[in-house]
């Protein structure tokens, strides 16, 4: 069976979300997925052809003033190009954010991933989890603590660094690497059946 390839295309303002694009790498890879991760600020033309070259591309940044970062959003534009051509159509997509509330608009962020994959005809991948920590029963160190469907979502205060993410947080970014790996395994072995 053909490996399916992953590429994480994020942004880092500070380094928390990097520390979620990790979690993803491993959670993919650990379903045997290849996994390129690709810093969105720093992308070069090599970079832009292994996105195209994915059968699944996550999106990643932190949540500033309600959305997605600025480097994000320049990536987003830029992919237009890709959009011309359909490029991405038919791939898989997926999502992750952090900011430092708990809330913190991140919502938004995740729906507006949905959209730019929506834009591209890409067939988009949810995290799958219950919520967690929503109980008298529950705590913070579940899976999903915050409570999100669309995509991993994270909590990092806003006076520690990358070493202050919630390990709960990071499990929940590991899982949602595990499920598009397990999502791109059907759709690559579905394209390969069909192709016989």
């Amino acid at each position: 069976m053909t490996t399916p390839v992953i590429a994480i295309a994020y942004h880092s303002g500070f380094g928390h979300t990097s520390v979620l694009a990790e979690a993803v790498r491993d959670g993919a890879a650990a379903e045997g997925a290849t996994v390129h991760l690709i810093k969105v600020d720093e992308i070069t033309d090599e970079q832009w052809a292994l996105l195209d070259a994915s059968d699944a591309i996550v999106f990643g940044s932190p949540t500033y003033m309600g959305t997605a970062s600025g480097a994000f959003h320049a990536f987003a534009e830029e992919s237009s190009k890709r959009w011309f051509t359909q490029a991405w159509k038919d791939k898989l997509a997926a999502g992750f954010t952090n900011s430092a509330s708990k809330s913190g608009d991140k919502l938004h962020t995740l729906q507006f991933f949905t959209v730019l994959a929506a834009q591209h005809g890409m067939s988009w991948v949810s995290l799958g989890l219950h919520p967690g920590w929503n109980s008298s029963t529950a705590s913070e160190n579940d899976l999903n603590r915050l409570g999100f469907f669309l995509g991993a979502a994270a909590q990092s205060n806003n006076d520690q660094g990358p070493e202050g993410v919630h390990k709960a947080d990071i499990a929940t970014a590991e899982h949602l690497g595990r499920r598009i790996a397990e999502s791109a395994k059907v759709t690559v072995a579905g394209r390969a059946a069909l192709a016989a």
